[in-house]
């Protein structure tokens, strides 16, 4: 869904807003509080139509609306969900509910945005108590700087909540005085959003440094009655394992947060597959950053049956047995997988000149470098088994899985009897795809059965079929191989 009408306030001129107390007064501008303003502009980005968080696929129905009903509800949120389900995603996304400027007091040396109409410190205080209105100047803060982020392993009180400054108290400045103290990230962040993320590896006394914001709005430094008087939507993300865990959260803290939004990983494969190419693939050709293309002077086209096991590598390893299932499995595991099977279908593509490039499972030999630290193994468990075996028998599980979707067991017998007669095929990564026909005339029902997957004539795609047969009569026990450095030999 697109939008009908622009979803948040702007694009505005900086240089056209007014710089002194009483310009912005003259201009009828009026101080909200960032829940409300998050609320108003959710609120015209509903009214219109909008999407309101790009690139998040599969939670339309799920996860946004409680987010949506977080936001018009003005409260804080946790995201709990496992790793890779978008839940640091969802809190970046936030801000563009923020007004696009906000004006703050310009004051030299001030640690903190400052309302214009309600300061919180006493240097704001006293501008706006011996200054007239049009001597006071007023500068803008940028939505995209009111977002901060913190992960929670090794903070310290002092990182996000504050300190008495020693080289300030050396100087004779007084411990119950503003001037003592360095402001951590949070009263840093007034006036905008701050995210922690993993809140159970948060160390206690911060926990209860952040109870203290969520309950009063304000923050206090080593028990001195120094107290500002925060404006600021405080986010978490977290593990349920961990969340969970008695003694990890404190009761009071949990019970402070507003709304807990539960994440998931997608519900079907087809989401799982949009999710992937959308992560995994730059939007056009002249995208620079690190995605990749699947066009440009070494195009790849890759099969739908490629993608369904790509992702049904994932779907396998939140199942399996040899798998830590509360760590969960991350969709970076599809991705960085996707990734590396198309930039090996690329490198063929590079070293033999062929165009377009098709992927083959010979190409997925090389997850073992992409997948390898991705999956939390179970230790505990009966069967013991390394990285490389466990993505081993994931891929073979998710080609029998996706093998059975495409391809009639009838006829599979035939094949495994002719290679139950001494009859070795060998393919790989670097076989041009020329050759594939030759190989398999031996066992021509192979040939008939890749046009079960796809009816192309291309030979590229052709190569790539046959080595989905082949790996699916591996899957399925009907005959064996042995992998070495890409290339791959079938045999009984």
């Amino acid at each position: 869904m697109t939008a009908s009408a622009p979803t948040l306030p702007g694009p505005m001129d900086p240089t056209t807003l007014p710089r002194t107390l009483a310009a912005l007064r003259a201009s009828g501008w009026r101080s909200r509080s960032v829940k409300a303003e998050l609320r108003d502009n959710m609120t015209r980005a509903l009214r219109a139509g909008a999407e309101l968080f790009p690139g998040m696929v599969g939670y339309e129905n799920t996860v946004l609306p409680e987010v949506v009903n977080a936001v018009l509800a003005g409260s804080d949120m946790l995201f709990l969900g496992e790793k890779g389900q978008g839940k640091s995603k969802l809190m970046r996304l936030l801000p563009r509910f923020l007004d696009e400027y906000v004006p703050y007091l310009d004051i030299a040396g001030c640690p903190v945005h400052e309302d214009p109409e309600k300061p919180i410190t006493r240097a704001g205080r006293e501008l706006l108590a011996k200054t007239p209105a049009d001597g006071v100047p007023i500068a803008w803060w940028h939505r995209s700087e009111r977002y901060a982020e913190r992960l929670a392993p090794g903070t310290k009180f002092a990182d996000i909540i504050g300190e008495l400054d020693p080289a300030r108290l050396a100087s004779g400045t007084s411990m119950g005085s503003e001037d003592a103290l360095h402001l951590g990230l949070i009263p840093r962040t007034h006036r905008g959003i701050f995210a922690m993320n993993e809140l159970p590896d948060l160390d206690d006394l911060v926990q209860v440094g952040l109870f203290n914001i969520l309950e009063e709005r304000d923050v206090q430094i080593r028990g001195y009655p120094i107290k500002f008087d925060l404006d600021i939507v405080i986010l978490f993300s977290a593990n349920p394992s961990t969340y969970n865990r008695s003694g990890k959260v404190i009761p009071q803290l949990k019970d402070r947060i507003g709304a807990t939004i539960q994440t998931h990983y997608p519900l079907d494969r087809d989401t799982g597959i949009e999710v992937m190419e959308r992560e995994a693939l730059a939007p056009d050709t002249s995208h620079s950053d690190a995605r990749l293309s699947l066009g440009g002077e070494f195009p790849v086209l890759v099969p739908r049956f490629m993608k369904e096991v790509v992702e049904q590598m994932s779907i396998c390893a939140r199942k399996s047995k040899y798998v830590d299932q509360q760590s969960g499995v991350s969709a970076r595991f599809s991705i960085a997988n996707y990734r590396t099977m198309i930039a090996n279908a690329r490198r063929r593509a590079i070293s033999l000149g062929e165009s377009p490039s098709v992927p083959r499972i010979s190409d997925l030999a090389h997850i073992q470098a992409s997948g390898s630290g991705k999956l939390e193994l179970d230790l505990m468990g009966t069967h013991q088994m390394s990285e490389r075996q466990v993505l081993e028998a994931i891929l073979a599980e998710s080609v029998r899985v996706v093998f059975e979707e495409y391809v009639k067991e009838h006829g599979l017998n035939e094949i495994a009897e002719i290679f139950s007669k001494g009859v070795k095929i060998e393919v790989g990564d670097m076989l041009p795809s020329s050759q594939y026909a030759e190989r398999v005339k031996r066992v021509p029902p192979i040939w008939d059965k890749a046009f079960e997957v796809n009816a192309s004539q291309d030979i590229q795609v052709r190569a790539s079929c046959v080595e989905f047969v082949l790996a699916g009569l591996w899957a399925m026990d009907k005959v064996s191989r042995s992998s070495r450095f890409g290339r791959v030999e079938y045999e009984t």
